[in-house]
C-alpha cells in the first residue's frame, strides 16, 4: 500500500508531462501545459490550475509538445507537427526529412490547432473583405439642462462608422446639436445645427500615399444655411503610421455650394424697422489642405483632430475652414467619457450674421464593432 502510494506523484508527473506540451527554461526549470499562441517576444501556456502563463521567448530553450503546432518562419514557410527539441532547434514530427529542423530565432509565430484556424480565417476575410467586415465606431452624447431661475436645454449627438482595412479606408459621421432657451416669452431657439458626411481612403502606390475623396453636408438654423454640400478629393500622405499613432496631411480641390434662406434684420436707421435680406446661394471651386492626427495618449486615452482649410478660388479673398478635436477617457471596453471641441468658420456670413460656430460638448461614448480611433 505504502509503495502504491510513493509511486503515485511519479505516475501524475509522467501523466502531465505526456499529456501537456513541456516547456524548459534556461534555469533548468519546466512548466507543463497547453500552449496556445506565440511570437517572438513571449509564448502563452495555458496551465491547469494556474490559468494562462506568458513566457519569455528568450528565457526557453527546449519544446517538447503532446499535440500539434503550427510554426510560422521568418522566410512565411509554415510547418505542422507534434514538435521536439534536438540541439537547439526544434524538430517538427510528419514534414519531410529533407526539412531542416527550425532554429529558435526563425520562428516568428507559434499556434495551436484553434488559433491557427482562428488566424487563418481572420487573414481570409482581410484578403477578401466583404463590404460587411471590419465596421466599427462610436456614439457620442452630451446634455445639459438648466432649471429654476433659468430654463435652457442643450443636447449634442455624434456618430462614426469607420470600415478599415490594410488598403482602405471608409468613414461615415454624422453630428446633430440643439439648444433652446424657454426662460422667457416667447422661447428661442439657439442651436440647431446638423452635419453628415462621408470619406473614402484608398491607399495607393505604397502603403503611406493614399487617394481620398468625400462629400460633406451641413444645415445651420441660426445662421440660416438651408444647406451646404461640399463635394471633393485628392491626394494624401500617412507621416506617421503605426498602431498607436497616426498622422496623416492631405491636400486636393472641392466644389462648394451654399443655399442661405431669406431673412428678416434689425435695421440699424428706421424707419422701417426691419430690413430684408433675400435668399443667397454661392457655387465655388475650392482648394483643400489638412491634417490629421489621431493617437493613443495612454492605455486608457486617445485623442483625435483634423483640420481642414478651403481657399476660396471663385471668390478670391474668401475662405472657411474646419477643426474638430476629441478626447475620450475608457470607463469600460465598450464605454468612454468624452470631450469634443468643433470649429466652423466661414468669411463670407450673411448680412447680420456672424462667420463662427464653437460647440464644446462633454458626455458618454458608446464603442461598438472593433474601432480604429
Amino acid at each position: 500500500m505504502r509503495r502504491r502510494f510513493l509511486c503515485l506523484p511519479v505516475f501524475l508527473f509522467f501523466a502531465s508531462t505526456i499529456l501537456g506540451d513541456q516547456i524548459t527554461l534556461k534555469n533548468g526549470d519546466r512548466l507543463t501545459g497547453q500552449i496556445t499562441t506565440g511570437d517572438v517576444k513571449t509564448l502563452l501556456l495555458k496551465a491547469e490550475f494556474v490559468g494562462e502563463v506568458t513566457i519569455q521567448w528568450d528565457a526557453i530553450t527546449a519544446i517538447e509538445s503532446s499535440d500539434v503546432l503550427h510554426l510560422t518562419l521568418k522566410d512565411g514557410k509554415r510547418l505542422s507537427g507534434k514538435i521536439t527539441t534536438r540541439d537547439g532547434r526544434f524538430v517538427v514530427a510528419g514534414v519531410p526529412e529533407a526539412t531542416p529542423p527550425a532554429a529558435k530565432d526563425t520562428v516568428v509565430a507559434v499556434r495551436n490547432d484553434a488559433e491557427q484556424r482562428a488566424f487563418d480565417a481572420a487573414a481570409e476575410r482581410l484578403a477578401h473583405p466583404k463590404f460587411i467586415y471590419f465596421w466599427g465606431g462610436v456614439f457620442d452624447t452630451g446634455l445639459a439642462l438648466t432649471r429654476g431661475n433659468s430654463s435652457t436645454t442643450s443636447y449634442t449627438l455624434s456618430g462614426k462608422a469607420i470600415r478599415e482595412t490594410a488598403r482602405d479606408k471608409l468613414t461615415l459621421y454624422t453630428t446633430y446639436v440643439y439648444a433652446s432657451d424657454n426662460t422667457t416669452i416667447p422661447n428661442r431657439t439657439t442651436a440647431n445645427a446638423i452635419r453628415a458626411g462621408v470619406r473614402g481612403d484608398l491607399n495607393i502606390i505604397s502603403p503611406r500615399v493614399f487617394i481620398f475623396a468625400f462629400a460633406d453636408y451641413e444645415t445651420n438654423e441660426l445662421q440660416n444655411l438651408d444647406l451646404r454640400q461640399v463635394y471633393g478629393g485628392g491626394f494624401g500622405y500617412h507621416v506617421i503610421k503605426t498602431d498607436r499613432t497616426v498622422f496623416d496631411v492631405f491636400g486636393g480641390f472641392s466644389y462648394d455650394r451654399d443655399a442661405f434662406s431669406s431673412y428678416f434684420i434689425t435695421n440699424p436707421a428706421p424707419p422701417p424697422p426691419l430690413t430684408f435680406v433675400p435668399a443667397i446661394t454661392q457655387n465655388s471651386a475650392e482648394a483643400v489642405v489638412g491634417e490629421q492626427f489621431d493617437s493613443h495618449l495612454s492605455k486608457r486615452s486617445t485623442l483625435t483632430e483634423r483640420f481642414s482649410f478651403f481657399p476660396n478660388l471663385s471668390h478670391t479673398g474668401e475662405y472657411r475652414f474646419q477643426f474638430d478635436t476629441t478626447v475620450a477617457m475608457q470607463l469600460k471596453n465598450w464605454l468612454n467619457w468624452q470631450a469634443t471641441f468643433s470649429d466652423r468658420y466661414i468669411s463670407y456670413p450673411p448680412p447680420g450674421l456672424k462667420g463662427n460656430d464653437l460647440l464644446l460638448s462633454t458626455g458618454l461614448r458608446v464603442i461598438w464593432g472593433k474601432p480604429k480611433l
